[in-house]
């Protein structure tokens, strides 16, 4: 049951990932991404507070499991994780990390303008 809750975690991060990156995208999804902007940045910068900024309550959950199934040393985002083990190569949380807000800003940014300014102007 463990190796299937931590795939099924893995996907759901994955998915996650990238509707926030490219949800704004599509005229169909701007609504519901901007919404899961607005969640991310409350578990990154609101429950971050308590638990650590950039904190994922996902990532959470699927650390347990893979510590549960013997995995130790596990940094401190799944963005790290993934990209260290699908590259092979090890890097470092601090620079994951810039990488992704980076991105994060520019896909709320866009989010943001696609929903609200973009809409004003048309008009």
């Amino acid at each position: 049951m463990l190796p299937f809750l931590d795939i099924l975690f893995t996907v759901l991060h994955l998915l996650i990932i990238g509707f926030n990156l490219f949800g704004w995208i599509f005229p169909a999804t701007r609504k519901l991404h901007f919404i899961f902007i607005l969640i991310t940045a409350f578990s990154w910068f609101i429950l971050g507070i308590w638990f650590g900024m950039g904190y994922c309550p996902i990532t959470d959950w699927q650390w347990q499991i893979k510590e549960k199934m013997g995995e130790r040393n596990l940094p401190g985002s799944f963005i790290t994780y993934f990209a260290n083990k699908i590259t092979g190569r090890s890097f470092s949380d601090a620079f994951i990390n810039q990488v992704t807000l980076i991105s994060f800003i520019a896909a709320a940014l866009l989010s943001v303008y696609v929903n609200f300014l973009r809409r004003k102007r048309r008009r």
